[in-house]
């Protein structure tokens, strides 16, 4: 039989609808939605041959869900998404496909504690250590004799065990990874104690597949109204000034039950991928909010719980979402009228809408919090960060008009924009993103109130001689003694405060004592200056930006301290 006679097998029909559907992925007409409603027809009965292919089809399905065509696309998608756990393909090529978030495939990481506890809490059968690690094998070595009694300690030191065989001679019929985050739960001190004693190990843990563990292909927020897509990707440069005009359509506050459920998506979002994210480990289901964008975006964002807050941002994490689809993460950090950002497009939409999504966050940060000042830090642009530099991520912000303030900075700027007038098709090298990303870059809706970084650690510094002059080591007994002096001046800001108000403003009290004239303030002044912080352990913490912005002296004088 010659060549030409060979009948095209399985596997080639569905390699070729595969490349066929990914060809016609961005592709928006009656006739492009009919066609990819036969090829996903053809793929729901296929076999793909490689690790590869399936992964393809997995993003292309992921793709297709966050911005499908028309109800019947969506139909078929959410139906391959429902069963991909149980494709034969999926199935032999399991093992390939491990860490990748793809349901049916196993997820390991080294967890933060609030992220391996939670997991340990939810799906105790199918968490386990990763014996792998030899690091963390001897850490649990050296740390099981302070987890168990006296006299497992004793027997543990003259075994001289390695750790996962220590830890396999104790824990009877529980996990080892359940073992070990139990036994520290059981120690005695607090969570944060706890929580610097589990991170020390550093233990890798592998979550196996479940009928319901995080998995990519499971992300959804349900109830989301669908918006078809019967167009182009805006691909194009926003206007960052007119996009920060246009308010979001709706916010809302979520109930806490709901809110919680908001959480549980975040943190599997991140454990699906390979990462953690405080914000939402340490996330407030009672400060959960719903912001409807339009045209099938939303950002659902949550502060953090009031133990955990920062003792001067107000920390809000949020998952972007198109069609109920998480197509990324933020996190901002607001002090006042500044907002410190993260911003990260899930790989599977990257090259889409990501400018524009990021506009809109701008967006909803401004109407939402009153921010008027946006940074990027030196890690967002690729400082210690690898992915940063391979995406470009620098010239992604500047393009759309954010800059460098630092003088060095601004030099390679210079050099590289004459290379680029010289030549359209220059590249910065990887040195030269490298040089550029040791710099913040600034964006100001207002350039006539430009503000600085937050003086953080200048604020952090000058508590810390405070303290010492007080108290020297018993900072207990000098946080009290500036409650005491903060309270006189701010006129006794505490009456019917709740225990997380109470612990705010205690915390937060030394910046009272560091504001230069406060005491020659007006009364109202001052009395607001205690509502500020004590905001800082309400319900949401919204309240405590919000408040802070409006307190124009108090903000001033803050963003003044050195």
């Amino acid at each position: 039989m010659g060549r030409s006679e060979t009948k095209t097998t399985p596997h080639r029909a569905a390699g070729r609808a595969l490349a066929a559907l990914e060809r016609a992925r961005e592709a928006h007409s009656r006739e492009a939605a009919l066609r990819k409603r036969q090829l996903l027809r053809l793929l729901a009965r296929a076999t793909l041959r490689s690790a590869g292919q399936v992964e393809r089809l997995h993003e292309l399905l992921c793709f297709l869900r966050a911005y499908p065509d028309d109800a019947r696309v969506l139909a078929l998608v959410e139906a391959l998404l429902a069963r991909f756990d149980r494709r034969a393909d999926l199935r032999a090529q399991r093992a390939a496909l491990a860490h990748t978030g793809i349901a049916g495939t196993d997820t390991g990481y080294p967890f933060f504690h609030p992220t391996a506890a939670w997991l340990a809490r939810r799906w105790p059968a199918l968490l386990r250590l990763d014996r792998s690690d030899a690091l963390a094998g001897d850490n649990i070595a050296r740390a099981l004799p302070i987890l168990v009694t006296a006299l497992e300690a004793a027997a543990l030191k003259e075994l001289a065990l390695p750790g996962y065989e220590a830890i396999d001679r104790l824990r009877g019929r529980a996990p080892d990874a359940v073992f070990l985050i139990e036994r520290i739960a059981a120690m005695p001190g607090d969570a944060f104690t706890r929580e610097a004693f589990y991170d020390g190990i550093n233990p890798s843990c592998t979550l196996a597949a479940g009928r319901d563990t995080p998995a990519r292909t499971r992300e959804k927020f349900d109830g989301a109204r669908i918006a078809w897509q019967t167009g182009p990707l805006r691909r194009g440069r926003p206007d960052l000034r007119r996009e920060i005009a246009r308010a979001p359509r709706a916010l809302r506050r979520l109930s806490p039950r709901d809110g919680q459920a908001v959480i549980e998506l975040a943190r599997g979002a991140m454990v699906a991928r390979q990462r953690d994210l405080d914000a939402f480990a340490y996330g407030s289901a009672g400060d959960v909010w719903r912001v409807d964008d339009g045209d099938g975006y939303a950002f659902l964002l949550n502060g953090v719980e009031p133990q955990r807050r920062a003792a001067l941002a107000a920390i809000y994490g949020g998952l972007t979402l198109h069609n109920g689809v998480p197509v990324g993460y933020l996190q901002a950090d607001l002090v006042g009228r500044s907002a410190a950002l993260s911003f990260n497009t899930f790989e599977t939409f990257r090259g889409g809408e990501s400018a524009y999504v990021f506009a809109r966050m701008l967006a909803m940060l401004h109407h939402v919090f009153g921010a008027t000042s946006f940074t990027l830090d030196p890690y967002q642009l690729g400082s210690d960060n690898d992915e940063g530099i391979a995406s470009g991520a620098w010239w992604f912000y500047f393009k759309l008009g954010f800059a460098p303030r630092a003088a060095d900075a601004r030099r390679i700027v210079r050099v590289e924009l004459a290379r680029i007038e010289r030549n359209p098709r220059h590249r910065s090298s990887e040195a030269t993103l490298r040089a550029l990303a040791r710099r913040h870059l600034f964006f100001e809706l207002d350039p006539a109130r430009p503000l600085p970084l937050p003086p953080v650690s200048q604020i952090g510094r000058a508590v810390a001689r405070l303290l010492g002059d007080l108290g020297g080591a018993d900072r207990e007994g000098a946080l009290r003694e500036c409650s005491r002096i903060a309270l006189r001046r701010c006129g006794g800001a505490l009456r019917g405060a709740s225990a997380d108000e109470q612990r705010a403003w205690e915390r937060c009290a030394p910046l009272v004592l560091l504001l230069p004239g406060v005491e020659r303030w007006h009364v109202a002044e001052r009395r607001a200056l205690g509502d500020v912080l004590r905001a800082k352990g309400g319900r949401s913490e919204r309240e405590f930006a919000l408040r802070l912005v409006a307190h124009a002296r108090l903000h001033d004088a803050l963003f003044a301290l050195r």
